[in-house]
């Protein structure tokens, strides 16, 4: 009867049914199913007792005892139940009528049936929250023949990751390539030199080759931002090295090119507006990571030795958002790394709040600049700081 009271008291607390989202859920649940049954056994066999005249009053209090703990044990046990059906009903995979969706999020067991070398006993991929609000746009991304070359859709998945379906699931397709691909140009050309037409897909953009959008005056290439940044002779090449000049677009990787010169490897975050940034930057050999404002950094904590940033954190950014950017910037940036904010531009009225992130950080200023936005009749305000992240104790 102790060990039965010790029981009550057990189920008498959270933890018990808390223990059902812990640990082994199948061993806890199989080892409570157990003890129902041995419960229930013994409750029969009190019954046959307490027909006995002779049976004292204590034969039927424990046989109310273990009648009021059984239905505490039935009662966790249907709620469980009850749980593991509803997420079975609310699995992602059953949301979409598309096969190769409904087969990519699905959770894949490990086929040796224990755990792997990461520690997980499966393997979970994971898809965007926004892909369930876009629905129809995603599961045109994935149709397609498994084996066959994937269709021209690029500019579809990329909007797909702007408006949040990021990451995206991986395809069983092969993707599209240039026709008449050649190999790039030597490093010691290709980082000043326009790369070769034939290395870029140009159906889906306004301009048809590399000279159209380093043409100053074409005014129809289908951008607007960072216009003139495949201008590499003109406009990119004096950036960072003539005193009055500042840079306005990580754009094609000039930031990159620049720093390599100087045995610095620079990775360039960036997304084809109406161009093709990302190609042009790998095809001056430099890196591109193609990357919304939605994700968060594909890289470990503290292991950045200087994030750089123009004309992508602007004055149209949530508050908040900028939060959860900078604190993720934070995160990956080594003690004594470099964040170099570089033309950050928002309305007069707003400065002081967008100056107030920054501040957050507590980073040391080694450069710290507020200057009005002369072609906006001193409605708008630049802002450019470079910050070293200060070194914080372990606790």
């Amino acid at each position: 009867m102790s060990k039965f009271f010790s029981l009550k008291s057990f189920l008498g607390n959270e933890s018990f049914y808390s223990s059902f989202n812990s640990g082994n859920q199948n061993e806890v649940i199989e080892t409570v199913r157990t003890v129902i049954q041995k419960i229930q056994e013994e409750l029969e066999n009190l019954r046959t007792t307490e027909l006995d005249p002779t049976t004292s009053a204590s034969v039927f209090k424990q046989g109310a005892f273990l009648a009021d703990v059984l239905g505490l044990l039935e009662s966790a046990v249907a709620s469980h139940d009850f749980k593991e059906k509803k997420r079975s009903d609310d699995e992602p995979a059953d949301y979409f009528l598309r096969e190769e969706i409904r087969k990519y999020v699905k959770i894949k067991p490990n086929r040796l049936g224990k755990q792997n070398f990461m520690g997980a006993n499966a393997t979970f991929t994971s898809i965007g929250h926004a892909c369930f609000a876009m629905k129809e746009e995603l599961e045109e991304y994935m149709d397609y023949d498994v084996g066959e070359i994937c269709n021209d859709d690029w500019k579809l998945a990329q909007r797909l990751m702007v408006h949040g379906c990021d990451p995206l699931p991986r395809r069983r397709c092969f993707s599209r390539a240039p026709k008449l691909y050649s190999q790039p140009f030597p490093i010691n050309e290709s980082m000043w030199k326009l790369p070769d037409d034939r290395n870029v897909r140009w159906s889906q953009y306004r301009c048809k080759n590399f000279k159209c959008l380093a043409n100053t005056t074409t005014t129809s290439k289908g951008f607007f931002k960072c216009s003139d940044c495949f201008n590499l002779t003109h406009h990119e090449m004096p950036r960072w090295v003539r005193l009055d000049g500042l840079d306005f677009s990580v754009g094609t990787g000039t930031f990159a090119a620049r720093m390599r010169e100087f045995n610095v490897t620079i990775v360039s975050a960036t997304i084809n507006f109406g161009a093709p940034f990302s190609e042009m930057i790998a095809l001056r050999g430099l890196v591109p990571l193609y990357l919304t404002i939605n994700q968060r950094l594909p890289f470990f904590d503290n292991t950045i030795d200087l994030i750089h940033t123009t004309r992508f954190l602007d004055g149209w950014i949530d508050f908040v958002l900028l939060d959860f950017i900078l604190y993720d910037w934070d995160r990956v940036l080594r003690p004594g790394g470099l964040l170099w904010i570089d033309s950050f531009f928002c309305l007069k009225e707003d400065l002081y709040d967008y100056l107030q992130a920054f501040e957050m950080l507590r980073y040391k200023k080694h450069k710290w600049v507020v200057v009005p936005k002369l072609d906006k009749d001193d409605r708008e305000m630049f802002f450019s700081a470079v910050l070293e992240k200060p070194p914080r104790p372990f606790r």
